[in-house]
């Protein structure tokens, strides 16, 4: 076992890569598809809510496995991907079109990004995957490395629950009233945390087929939890 502060990166294994890219693409995708709503059981969902909780629970693979250092560093690459994504739709949409094509409203309708719900979307990313990982990291040596599924289910909690909190206040306060946000944010925080609590023995064997391949099993005890630092 090694302590995320000791631990050498050298090269980045092909796992590790992969779990990043997983991890990149779910982000994206789940801008992409968050346009629609979606109606399960008579409660309205964006679409994301079909892949966007995959990366809470790739977030914890990266953090019981890699340390808390390391998914820092992804979870402010999946930042920046994302952004770079969202930039490159909003130029595409801004180009002139060709005379001949006439889907300009269609491609505003579905891939236009209101700057507040952009905004929104961000921030509510930032502060949930920040405290997923953080809470992760920090039952994980309280626990001794025992208990995976209180960690991943408990970093959950919070994550998606601070995650749909941010969201639902920042892009819709003033807009939908109190009783409704507070619904909404409720109906999301327990479809999300329910998705993780199912997927459960999935994380299991990622995480044990991980640090079988990798040879570690990283412990924050001396980590900076600065999420600002990409240093250390």
């Amino acid at each position: 076992m090694t302590d995320s502060a000791t631990q050498q990166d050298g090269g980045h294994s092909p796992w590790f890569t992969a779990i990043v890219a997983v991890f990149v693409t779910t982000l994206i995708a789940s801008n992409i598809i968050a346009v629609k709503l979606i109606d399960v059981a008579g409660t309205i969902l964006p679409a994301a809510i079909i892949i966007f909780p995959i990366s809470y629970i790739v977030g914890d693979v990266l953090t019981e496995v890699y340390g808390f250092r390391r998914a820092r560093r992804v979870i402010w690459l999946g930042f920046g991907c994302n952004l770079l994504a969202v930039g490159a739709i909003a130029l595409a949409g801004a180009l002139p079109a060709a005379g001949f094509w006439d889907g300009q409203p269609a491609y505003d309708r579905i891939l236009g990004y209101a700057p507040r719900i952009l905004g929104a979307s961000f921030i509510a990313y930032l502060v949930g995957e920040f405290a997923n990982s953080y809470v992760l990291a920090r039952m994980k040596v309280a626990t001794k490395g025992r208990w995976l599924w209180a960690r991943t289910i408990g970093s959950t909690i919070i994550g998606q629950g601070l995650d749909s909190a941010v969201f639902m206040t920042v892009a819709f306060a003033g807009i939908i009233p109190v009783e409704g946000l507070i619904a909404a944010v409720i109906t999301q925080w327990l479809v999300k945390t329910a998705y993780e609590a199912l997927a459960t023995p999935l994380t299991y064997a990622v995480v044990g087929f991980l640090k079988r391949c990798e040879g570690i099993d990283t412990y924050d005890r001396e980590t900076s939890f600065n999420p600002l630092s990409l240093a250390e």
